[in-house]
């Protein structure tokens, strides 16, 4: 996601933050570079041009020009100007309503509004504990709302049954009275798409939109389609009252000029992410972390939610115990490379992690370095995992042959769990995790997020996977770039 875009912008402001002194030839040619950025990720030009004018007028007043690190500061302004440009703060849905709350999810063919309308239901039901259903209106595609039931059964989710015959407008009415006789809190409705914004269409969505009265309308568009994603937002806000945005595929998108653009064209704030086809794979939109990862400066406070949600707390109080201990055995590392697959791979942990974009060392190792260890330790015994010392010659064949790997990546794995085992040892006569813990206040460094707000807690003892301790940065193991892909 903004990967291009993260990179060029990078190179831009390294230029200029090794300087002691900026003159304003100097931030305005930086600001030429940052405005092609945008137009080479599919930024819209009146965005771009707009967006280029603001900051450079804020970047070259006296407040920079004299600042003790004007280079910085300039870097704060983008990032305060790229917030303000993406919709300042989070918007979530408006639920607040006499149940059921009707979510009406709009979009063209092709575009994943059914796919999101059983995400969405997904995290209502799970996230905010809401009972759900969904109902299909689209009467045109051939298993559409067969589609939905089938989504309906993997996320547990109820969907209307299915009526032939009858018209959008009835199966809406019917969903909202069903919803109101079996006590439902929300009522997700999947209408129709065609292949481009027509006039059948918006009719057909302003009479649903009738007979329904939502309180929300939510429009789904491809952010790969960039500006061909914004041109659709403004032919649907032209005609029917839109309260948000769901961007799908973003985490295919390298540009981001979709997403960059939507709120500024459309007027209407992007409220979730599509990140993955996995029905979990929905993530609410904050401008403020966005911004950050496209300065290449993370989100650890979006990384320490996944951590918290992923995390089992008994698995990392466990954990924890065995560490103070110094104790540290195969089916340990085992557990921090499940829990780090869970959190979307090395390469997803990277880029929330601040500073930690460029580093050599995150983006060389190929995440299926995970599944190859996985696979070494899958195929040894448990008395093996519990104490690699007894680990022979012949054992490290086996292991090898079991999961078509080499004895000497064997070797590797082995010695990578000795270091780490030594690191928990030296820690252990440190004083352990709770003294290493009390050196950054109980938490991670500050414990707070840049905006001055509350971190969210790990389960105690469940630190960032790479260590596991509280508090605990993540380094990735010693000796883990050995299983990158050369």
């Amino acid at each position: 996601m903004f990967d291009s875009l993260s990179d060029r912008l990078s190179g831009v402001f390294d230029k200029i933050r090794g300087r002691g002194a900026l003159s304003e030839a100097d931030v305005r040619d930086a600001m030429r570079e940052v405005r092609v950025a945008l137009l080479e990720a599919d930024v819209a030009l009146p965005v771009a041009r707009e967006f280029v004018e603001q900051v450079t007028e804020r970047a070259v007043g006296e407040e920079v020009v004299k600042s003790v690190t004007p280079g910085q500061m300039v870097v704060k302004i983008v990032n305060d100007a790229l917030v303000e440009l993406l919709g300042a703060e989070n918007a979530e849905l408006n639920l607040n309503v006499n149940p059921p709350a009707v979510i009406m999810v709009v979009g063209l063919q092709g575009s994943g509004k059914t796919t999101s309308t059983a995400k969405l239901a997904k995290r209502l039901k799970e996230k905010d504990r809401k009972k759900v259903l969904m109902a299909s209106l689209d009467v045109a595609r051939p298993a559409a709302q067969e589609q939905l039931a089938v989504l309906g059964r993997q996320a547990e989710v109820e969907t209307l049954p299915i009526v032939a015959g009858q018209q959008p407008t009835d199966i809406a009415k019917r969903a909202v009275q069903s919803a109101k006789l079996q006590g439902y809190d929300v009522v997700i409705l999947d209408t129709a798409g065609r292949l481009h914004v027509d006039d059948a269409l918006m009719a057909e969505m302003k009479a649903v939109a009738s007979a329904a009265t939502p309180a929300e309308t939510l429009l789904v568009v491809d952010s790969l389609t960039g500006q061909d994603a914004v041109n659709v937002a403004k032919g649907f806000s032209a005609e029917i009252d839109l309260t948000g945005v769901i961007l799908t595929r973003m985490d295919g998108d390298a540009r981001g000029g979709a997403a960059l653009s939507m709120r500024k064209v459309t007027g209407k704030p992007i409220k979730f992410a599509g990140t993955g086809e996995a029905l979990d794979a929905l993530e609410p939109f904050h401008p403020d972390r966005v911004a950050g990862r496209i300065l290449g400066m993370g989100d650890v406070v979006s990384l320490v939610e996944k951590a918290a949600e992923t995390v089992k707390q008994e698995d990392a109080e466990r954990l924890a115990r065995k560490m103070e201990k110094g104790k540290f055995d195969l089916d340990d590392l085992a557990l921090q490379i499940k829990q780090m697959q869970k959190m979307g791979g090395l390469g997803a942990l990277a880029k929330m992690m601040p500073g930690m974009k460029g580093m050599k060392q995150a983006t060389d190792i190929d995440d299926k370095a995970l599944t190859r260890l996985e696979a070494m330790m899958s195929s040894m015994t448990s008395e093996e995992r519990q104490k690699p010392k007894i680990i022979n010659a012949k054992r490290k064949r086996r292991i090898a042959n079991g999961s078509g790997t080499t004895v000497q990546e064997v070797n590797k794995l082995l010695k990578m769990h000795q270091q780490m085992e030594g690191a928990m040892k030296k820690l252990k006569k440190m004083g352990g995790f709770s003294k290493l813990a009390s050196m950054f206040g109980g938490g991670l460094p500050g414990g707070a997020d840049s905006a001055g707000g509350e971190m969210p807690q790990l389960p105690p003892g469940g630190g960032l996977p790479g260590l596991g301790g509280p508090g605990a940065p993540m380094n990735l193991p010693p000796g883990f770039d050995k299983f990158s892909k050369k």
